[in-house]
């Protein structure tokens, strides 16, 4: 008597479309984190900014900054 199991062609089917499915959300996944990383990034440099205007006012003001960031 033959123990194996008979091949079904629905298994190969929703095996095929599950790693389908896995790699289209592998690849969102990957562009989400691109976007998001560009965008932290983007933010990172608007803060920079920020504190270089606030410096700027500061000075223009005759206030000295307490707080000075170390040089990176």
């Amino acid at each position: 008597m033959d123990t194996r199991t008979p091949e079904v062609p629905c298994g190969d089917l929703l095996q095929n479309a599950a790693e389908n499915l896995l790699l289209e959300v592998e690849e969102h996944f990957q562009a989400l984190t691109t976007t998001l990383n560009l965008r932290m990034e983007e933010m990172g440099s608007r803060i920079e900014d920020l504190q270089r205007n606030v410096d700027d006012l500061m000075t223009q003001a005759g206030i000295e900054n307490s707080i000075k960031e170390p040089a990176t």
